[in-house]
């Protein structure tokens, strides 16, 4: 591996892409740490000292790798883009539009990143107010002395949104550059630094609460979580595709012989995000509505849906993930529309009549493979509210080796990864996998 370090560095425009992709993640951090204009950075630092985070407003602060709580000027982070993507990736199913760009290749494409971008914006305009009302409201620290916007005059808080959602486009723009002239995927990349940047602060935690013994055992736990997450990640079935020979002019085409594969995690980390936002919008709305403390409500809400060690959680957010594993994968995976393409070029799989039958036999090996990479979706998701004990004190507190972190984390890392191996493949170097 020290030997492919090494070949990568020593190319030079396999350097130049390294080196641009560090000093873009290295600018990032450092907006990421950067207050925005109207916020008392002293005051925040005491408020987020006695804070618990908990409900969306964890979620939204992994992913911007502790930037929310600071209300710096990427406070926001890349949420707002991700969101926007899975938006604009299910529009393109019930909207005939979309559909029809998304066939024109290229050029529908590039409207179809156009749409989200603008997009991007609208929801980063919608979750900048909110966060800056909630801190300003004293609800984003909860019973916080100081006051983290000193002048809540409206002209100050709008200043506040516009930095917020003006840094979420410089985001957008990181993450397209480090696409186009950088390693590995953009917006992945930095999703990960922000995961990656909590890391640190999290297992000091733990160590600081319970010792060096505990902090041992978590950080050999987390090995082998992140052993089994690269194993089920890279597993997959493989069908065998056969294509007919085609004389076209002079020339023969087809004649080979090839595979369609299918992930056993063919969904990704997208069913653990729709779960968690799902399951976490009873809390947001309550905040929003202000219904009394003590109702029946509120303390369900509190004691079984917030609460992440609760049962009645864990069970929730697993059924969640399993649903929502299956529905995302029966909207971006279309067998009919796979069948026919297969159909039209000569494909076909060996023992199975093109067309109907090849579909329904898609639709079958896809269920098949569905359920245990949806099981094991949710089980990686939930291991973490078990440990919340130790970790934490009973406190709702991000495990830092499990759940979302560890499968964007690792996915991320080992696309990077392959990335770089077929950047050094093509230069007849050794990569890294062997």
């Amino acid at each position: 591996m020290l030997s492919a370090f090494r070949s990568a560095l020593a190319t030079p425009d396999l350097r130049r892409k390294i080196l641009f992709t560090l000093g873009i993640i290295a600018i990032y951090r450092v907006g990421a740490a950067l207050p925005s204009p109207g916020v008392s950075y002293p005051n925040v630092k005491k408020c987020i000292e006695g804070v618990q985070t908990e409900g969306i407003t964890q979620l939204l602060n992994l992913f911007s790798g502790g930037a929310l709580l600071q209300l710096s000027v990427f406070a926001l982070g890349i949420m707002p883009y991700i969101t926007a993507s899975i938006i604009i990736q299910l529009l393109t199913v019930v909207i005939p539009r979309f559909e029809q760009l998304k066939k024109e290749g290229q050029a529908g494409q590039g409207k179809l990143t156009q749409y989200t971008r603008y997009l991007t914006i609208a929801l980063a305009v919608l979750q900048a107010t909110g966060i800056v009302a909630m801190a300003n409201g004293d609800q984003l620290f909860g019973n916080c002395p100081d006051d983290v916007i000193p002048n809540g005059s409206t002209f100050t808080l709008i200043v506040i949104v516009t930095t917020m959602t003006a840094g979420t486009a410089v985001i957008m723009w990181f993450g397209e550059l480090i696409t186009e002239r950088g390693i590995g995927n953009g917006m992945s990349l930095l999703m990960f630094v922000n995961i990656a940047a909590r890391i640190p602060f999290e297992g000091k935690t733990i160590l600081d609460n319970q010792g060096g013994v505990t902090f041992a055992v978590v950080c050999v736990f987390a090995l082998l979580i992140i052993a089994s997450v690269v194993f089920v990640e890279q597993g997959q079935r493989r069908i065998p595709v056969q294509y007919a020979k085609r004389m076209i002019g002079r020339r023969m085409y087809g004649g080979t012989s090839t595979y369609l594969p299918l992930k056993v995690n063919q969904a990704g980390v997208i069913p653990v995000i729709f779960a968690s936002s799902l399951l976490y919008l009873p809390d947001l709305i309550t905040k929003l509505v202000g219904t009394e403390s003590g109702s029946w409500w509120n303390q369900f809400v509190a004691n079984h849906l917030t609460k992440q060690s609760s049962w009645v959680h864990i069970a929730v957010y697993f059924g969640l993930i399993i649903f929502f594993t299956y529905f995302y994968i029966t909207i971006t995976f279309n067998v009919t529309e796979r069948a026919d393409e297969m159909k039209k070029f000569g494909g076909f799989i060996p023992g199975i009549r093109p067309g109907r039958s090849t579909s329904d036999y898609l639709s079958f090996v896809l269920s098949r493979i569905t359920l245990p990479g949806s099981l094991y979706l949710g089980t990686i998701a939930v291991l973490p509210n078990f440990f919340l004990d130790i970790t934490a004190e009973g406190q709702n507190q991000n495990f830092p080796f499990g759940g979302t972190a560890v499968l964007i984390m690792v996915g991320v890392g080992l696309d990077t990864v392959k990335q770089i191996e077929s950047q050094l493949m093509q230069r007849n170097y050794e990569g890294f996998l062997k």
